[in-house]
């Protein structure tokens, strides 16, 4: 070799063997073959080997091929230090895949623990009490006034309750003055009628110092101050006091209502004004788009176009009214999802921060188009199956389906060059596709839907709520109710925010059990098996209020049950010692031990040990054998085994047989006086 060594080269060293004789394997694997390789990197003073410090035990460097052919070549793979060349018959390749996922599964549960106490510790230790800056945002009842001024007060018409739609107010007639009221004060009206069909009003207003409104900032405004907590008002017209009821509590919904939607949009992030894109740039197009939440209004119904500017998205429809602004650095997820099973076709965005569309506040913003129609005529005659017209219909349904498929994806592929300009790295954004065939159905909500993983997130975006979990924020999965002979199991989603709540996905089939493991181990989110339901609010409580004591107590470990069965096996084993053979009271304390495991166990092996049982037993007789002795047996003896209630039944039908003797041998009186 003429090339000269410098200073930086890395070198492949290898050396392989083939065709070895193994004197430990059996003869069909006794030839194997060996590879020896190292990598060298050429420093200053001297050179380094990379290699020196992998693992070299045979179960990481060993593999084997498991061919159908009887003459199999297992092949092995070491470094230069390498392990001993030996292979057993039952190192198969499947094997040391699963047994080196399982390793490195447990490696990276580790890390996970470490870096989970830290996160959990420095948390708790610089985090704020969030429920009371939600609460100060809220709406203060003190700044909502009725009338200005006395002057403004409507000339009193009678002594009775008077609504005001436009000052929002209720006045009440109280010792001869009618004193007015914001409605916004007001918490329940109700009304009662007596047996005199006389009406009662019973009005309960909202004052400090209730559980509702116990941090009110008027409490504070108004110290000393006596508040009217209840007013009740006497009516002999039923239709009169029902009508005043339904204005108040109508009134009052209207109120309510918008300053919840004011409330709302004070809490709402500014975003970016919107850049219309100019005659140079032509803004991408779709047009005939549903929303989804849908505007509010009575009125019809009617599709937009949604249209990508410079620097964000525009949905409009022909109203005026009825405008979404979807910034792109809002963007947290952007999902496509093509109609195959489904019914329609759509684009979801999942947002950093809520936005109103309408009058509702939302995360989640969708786009869809259905591609058949979603009500079909099953009435008239039963149609053939090679009927043209429903051939042809059918084709038309299929071409309708792939045509909006591929205006979506044509939309999603021009979106994504957009993101790829310089301007918008930072953003990582891109349209994510579900995997469907990783899917599995699930009750997130109240439904059952299907729920599809993607590259980042755990998504359901037909049925509403939707569904979307960011793969990112999950700290733990917990794999409930697993283990118990069931068809259903749960999954419980614990995030990274342990004062967010754990998200329950409930009645899993357990035939997806396999494929959710192997999706959640190559995603690298930790899993455990439990074979109960548990109570996280308490689990997380108690995490949060003493973190050293979860740290010390190994993290997460709690849930290991493998962990925990083989501690006690260990412990079992070791408490055993030394066993004579003659001694005879041992056996009744191991048949007790092999009880209480068995408590442990699944309902399957206790079937299975039942019927071990069985077996050493001599045979049962079938169940028409056993009826047959005990019909027989009971005719044997008789009455000795009848219930009290067959005794009294047989007494009762002699008692009346007697009765009936007695009074056939009594003389007939003539019917005739």
């Amino acid at each position: 070799n003429e090339q000269i060594v410098k200073e930086g080269m890395v070198f492949n060293v290898s050396l392989g063997f083939q065709n070895l004789q193994s004197e430990k394997s059996k003869s069909k694997n006794k030839n194997f073959s060996l590879l020896l390789a190292d990598t060298v990197v050429i420093n200053k003073d001297k050179t380094e080997v990379v290699t020196a410090t992998s693992s070299k035990a045979l179960k990481d460097v060993a593999y084997s091929f498991n061919e159908d052919e009887e003459d199999e070549k297992p092949r092995k793979k070491t470094d230069a230090n390498g392990a001993e060349p030996t292979i057993s018959k039952t190192t198969l390749r499947s094997d040391n895949h699963e047994i080196s996922k399982e390793e490195l599964r447990r490696q990276h549960q580790a890390e996970l623990a470490r870096q989970k106490n830290e996160e959990t510790a420095r948390r708790l230790a610089g985090g704020g009490n969030e429920a009371g800056e939600n609460r100060s945002s809220s709406r203060s009842s003190a700044d909502l006034v009725a009338y200005k001024n006395i002057n403004d007060l409507p000339l009193p018409r009678e002594m009775m309750i008077q609504i005001d739609q436009k000052n929002e107010a209720v006045l009440l007639p109280i010792n001869g003055s009618m004193v007015p009221f914001h409605v916004a004060f007001i918490r329940t009206v109700t009304s009662q009628q007596d047996t005199n069909r006389t009406c009662y009003i019973r009005i309960i207003f909202n004052v400090p110092g209730t559980p509702f409104s116990s941090q009110d900032p008027s409490s504070i405004k108004f110290q000393g101050s006596i508040y009217l907590k209840e007013a009740s008002f006497r009516s002999k017209d039923p239709r009169h006091s029902s009508e005043v009821v339904q204005s108040i509590k109508a009134l009052r919904r209207q109120v309510v209502a918008r300053e919840s939607e004011r409330a709302e949009r004070a809490t709402l992030v500014t975003q970016e004004k919107l850049q219309l894109a100019n005659n140079r740039f032509k803004p991408i197009r779709l047009p005939d788009l549903w929303i989804r939440p849908p505007f509010g209004g009575r009125g019809r119904k009617i599709p937009g176009t949604l249209e990508a500017h410079v620097n964000g998205f525009r949905y409009s429809t022909t109203r005026q009214d009825e405008r979404v602004d979807i910034m792109f650095g809002n963007i947290k997820h952007a999902f496509f999802q093509p109609a195959e099973n489904e019914m329609i076709t759509l684009l979801h965005f999942h947002l950093h921060n809520h936005i109103m569309v309408g009058n509702k506040k939302t995360k989640d913003v969708q786009f869809y188009v259905e591609v058949m129609d979603m009500v079909q005529n099953v009435g008239g005659g039963k149609r053939s199956a090679y009927d043209p017209d429903e051939l042809e219909e059918e084709q038309r349904e299929r071409d309708r389906k792939n045509k909006i498929n591929v205006e979506f994806q044509s939309f999603v592929n021009r979106a994504n060059d957009l993101w790829g300009q310089p301007q918008f790295n930072g953003l990582d954004l891109e349209f994510d596709q579900p995997l469907r065939e990783l899917g599995f159905p699930g009750v997130p909500h109240k439904s059952s839907v299907f729920i599809v993983p993607t590259s980042a997130c755990l998504v359901e975006l037909i049925e509403t709520p939707f569904l979307v979990v960011t793969l990112g924020e999950i700290e733990i999965v917990n794999l409930e109710r697993v283990g118990l002979g069931q068809k259903n199991f749960d999954m419980t989603i614990v995030f990274k925010d342990f004062k967010r709540d754990v998200l329950r996905i409930d009645s899993i089939p357990s035939t997806s059990l396999d494929g959710i493991k192997e999706w959640l181990d190559t995603t690298d989110i930790k899993y455990y098996e439990s074979r109960l339901n548990l109570n996280w609010r308490q689990i997380l409580k108690t995490i949060t209020d003493d973190p050293q004591s979860f740290i010390e107590g190994g993290g997460w470990e709690f849930l290991n049950l493998e962990a925990t069965d083989s501690e006690s096996e260990n412990s079992e084993e070791s408490d055993k010692g030394y066993e004579p053979s003659d001694v005879e009271p041992e056996s009744d304390s191991e048949d007790e031990a092999s009880d209480s495991e068995s408590l442990v166990e699944s309902e399957d092996d206790e079937e299975e040990e039942d019927s071990d049982e069985d077996s050493e037993d001599e045979k049962g007789k079938t169940w028409e054998e056993l009826e047959r002795e005990a019909s027989n047996a009971d005719r044997e003896k008789g009455n000795e085994y009848d219930s009290d209630e067959d005794r009294q039944r047989r007494k009762a039908k002699a008692f009346g047989k007697s009765r009936a003797g007695a009074s056939s041998s009594m003389p007939k009186r003539s019917k005739l006086r």
